[in-house]
């Protein structure tokens, strides 16, 4: 499908809102939300969902897998599980005496790593590999994962007791950091007035094959950058390192995951071009997780809430390009 001068094909636009309105059918009155879980879809990327309990962190990731029709799997991670819980493991066949791989939750397109910061260190890297090179390696032997594939994680700020804190490492895999946020009001009663969430859920009907996602994330390619915005999103992530409250500012991955992002945003939105509008609107859930900011005895969610803070100023004191 060819991108046209300024606006993307039809059938493209056509069907990138078909998913973000069957998500909607389950998850009420979280549009931005929505569109942005899509962004990180199409971009093939990673997303974190940081937020309290009961706020429909499941829901999303259960609708973006049953919409896209490919297959789905919750880890729930505790503290005592291991590595091979979610990679799999090396079993030995009596029958011809060679050791049979047999393939983990990870094996899925779309991957809920609820609660992630419940689990050791040990276990959370098991994910490093699978989240940037799309494979596993299991007893020295690499493992391809599906086509598309996708982690969302959850993380509940405000628990503390058993938990544990997600490295630098781990956090920069995620290509989008995001909230989900109470539901408005009228929105909320539909939530209480549904009753059986779970029958909503399996109710959805596919609006997107496998094949055709990986088609659209294709075009996230194809979608224009001019210069001076490439140079803009440099400038941003630039600032990030050298901003004065800021220990640690965003590697170049977190440039390459805005850039990319920011394509991906665009396409959502149905144009074939990235405006410096979108490189603002990007900013936040692209680079607050990947910056540490100088807070000594802080708590995750004062943490969190500093680092968006100094990501929307670094953005103000950006010139905006023409």
């Amino acid at each position: 499908m060819a991108v046209q001068e300024n606006r993307i094909d039809a059938e493209v636009t056509e069907k990138i809102e078909r998913l973000v309105n069957c998500i909607e059918q389950v998850v009420y009155g979280k549009r931005d939300v929505v569109k942005l879980c899509v962004v990180g879809l199409l971009a093939r990327g990673h997303i974190l969902i940081e937020d309290v309990p009961g706020i429909g962190k499941t829901t999303i990731a259960h609708s973006i897998a049953k919409s896209i029709d490919c297959s789905f799997s919750r880890i729930q991670f505790t503290s005592d599980m291991l590595p091979s819980d979610v990679l799999g493991v090396s079993i030995l066949d009596p029958k011809t005496n060679d050791f049979e791989f047999r393939a983990g939750p990870i094996f899925n397109s779309v991957v809920l790593a609820d609660e992630i910061n419940r689990t050791p260190p040990k276990t959370q890297s098991a994910l490093l590999e699978a989240m940037s090179e799309y494979q596993v390696s299991v007893d020295g032997h690499p493992h391809a994962l599906p086509e598309p594939f996708m982690v969302l994680a959850t993380l509940n700020p405000i628990e503390y007791e058993g938990t544990y804190v997600l490295p630098e490492s781990q956090l920069d895999r995620f290509l989008l950091r995001t909230e989900m946020g109470y539901p408005p009001a009228e929105d909320e009663l539909r939530i209480m007035r549904r009753r059986n969430h779970l029958k909503a859920i399996d109710e959805l009907q596919p609006v997107l094959t496998g094949a055709e996602l990986l088609g659209l994330q294709d075009q996230v390619g194809d979608v224009i950058v001019d210069d001076s915005v490439a140079r803009y999103i440099l400038a941003i992530v630039q600032a990030t390192r050298e901003h004065d409250a800021v220990q640690l500012g965003a590697s170049p991955r977190g440039s390459l995951a805005l850039f990319e992002a920011c394509q991906a945003k665009a396409l959502v939105e149905g144009r074939s071009y990235v405006t410096p509008n979108d490189v603002k609107q990007m900013a936040v859930p692209v680079l607050s997780h990947r910056i540490l900011v100088k807070m000594r005895g802080a708590d995750l969610s004062t943490a969190a809430k500093e680092r968006v803070r100094l990501i929307v100023e670094i953005v103000k004191n950006i010139q905006v390009p023409a």
